[in-house]
């Protein structure tokens, strides 16, 4: 099996530095990724695709580059990996589950949260199932490892972890040849709990109006695949 990952921010490169696996990018190939065109031929020879490509801008108002990057350029790479027999692996989030249910499965119905990112990730994960026989969805979220902020918000929970831990459970899905959609985390915390991991000096606050207090996904369906 030879992985292609597509995009080398945080996650990319984090995944890369772990298996050593080809990537692309903008800043290393000149690469745009909301023209398929011009990197498309860089995904022959590689049996999987990993896109960790995103506009990451969670409560930008920008709803133009919201929907190209996050749900036009992901589809037309979904029709391409569905025509050229290739897997794809998306990185979506948890933000999907944005008031929805404590502790959602990926059978329960996400909700939209009100901003253009949780919607458009959101619609992609059901294009890629709709359009595509063979991939993975990886709900999830990560930070920067150790933690760069001097704050961090206290009534916000989720599975997210550092970016490394992370990365590694989606490369250890990969490896095991999973499919479908998986929630991929660690256990419930705050970001405050999860910041004094790597700076004991944090300081608690409370989160911005807008911003939900709870994304917090089942994780069973991860950790049982794994026992496999």
């Amino acid at each position: 099996m030879k992985v292609l990952v597509i995009g080398d921010g945080l996650l990319g490169s984090e995944i890369v530095k772990q298996t050593n696996w080809d990537y692309i990018s903008r800043k290393k190939n000149g690469i745009e990724f909301t023209i398929l065109e011009s990197y498309q031929h860089k995904l022959y020879g590689y049996d999987v695709v990993l896109n960790c490509v995103a506009f990451t801008d969670t409560y930008s108002q920008d709803k133009e580059s919201n929907r190209n990057v996050n749900y036009v350029a992901v589809t037309k790479l979904s029709d391409f990996c569905s025509q050229q027999n290739k897997k794809l692996i998306h990185i979506s989030t948890d933000y999907v589950y944005s008031n929805s249910v404590s502790n959602a499965s990926e059978d329960d119905l996400p909700l939209i949260s009100e901003n253009w990112y949780t919607y458009y990730k959101l619609l992609t994960d059901e294009y890629i199932q709709l359009k595509n026989d063979n991939f993975l969805i990886c709900r999830c979220s990560f930070k920067p490892n150790p933690f760069p902020y001097e704050k961090a918000w206290v009534d916000h929970v989720g599975n997210f972890d550092y970016v490394n831990k992370i990365a590694y459970l989606i490369i250890k899905l990969i490896d095991k040849d999973a499919s479908g959609i998986f929630n991929v985390g660690t256990d419930l915390k705050s970001i405050y709990e999860l910041s004094k991991l790597t700076n004991e000096n944090i300081i608690p606050i409370l989160k911005p109006i807008g911003v939900p207090s709870n994304v917090s996904m089942n994780i069973n369906k991860l950790n049982n695949y794994f026992k496999k």
